[in-house]
């Protein structure tokens, strides 16, 4: 499915749930930084997430599913350093193309070299942002 049809079908959220990998997160992520800034992009993401998992009953109340405000963020913060470590000089045209660019996206536990398990997961990092406890995540230029 081309760029164009996944943001249609991930905004009217008739994209299947078993299309909601963790290749379309990374590849809707791309695209929304590539239309606006960081903190643009995580504000409609987040309000998109959210609306996506209710349309497909995924249960906010448990820890281990639904939306994470830290998950959210750290990815999108990673997928914003690559942009910017590679935008110059590995130029690409589609989101299929920068994921296939950047297989240190590949792993959906990417977010394990940042951080432990328990502190992604508590309580706590569902609602609100919670630095990591492993290694800093990577410093962004902002513009």
């Amino acid at each position: 499915m081309d760029d164009v049809e996944l943001l249609q079908k991930f905004e009217d959220c008739t994209l299947s749930f078993d299309q909601w990998t963790h290749r379309a997160h990374v590849k809707v992520a791309y695209l929304h930084l590539r239309q606006f800034t960081f903190d643009e992009a995580l504000n409609y993401l987040r309000t998109r997430i959210k609306r996506y998992n209710a349309a497909h009953n995924v249960p906010e109340d448990l820890p281990m599913r639904g939306y994470n405000e830290t998950t959210t963020r750290a990815l999108l913060h990673l997928i914003a350093a690559v942009m910017q470590a590679y935008e110059k000089s590995h130029p690409v045209q589609t989101a299929d193309e920068f994921y296939d660019m950047h297989p240190q996206l590949h792993s959906k536990h990417v977010l394990r070299f940042f951080y432990t398990v328990d502190r992604r997961m508590h309580p706590e990092a569902k609602t609100k942002f919670i630095e990591p406890d492993l290694t800093p995540l990577p410093r962004l230029q902002r513009p």
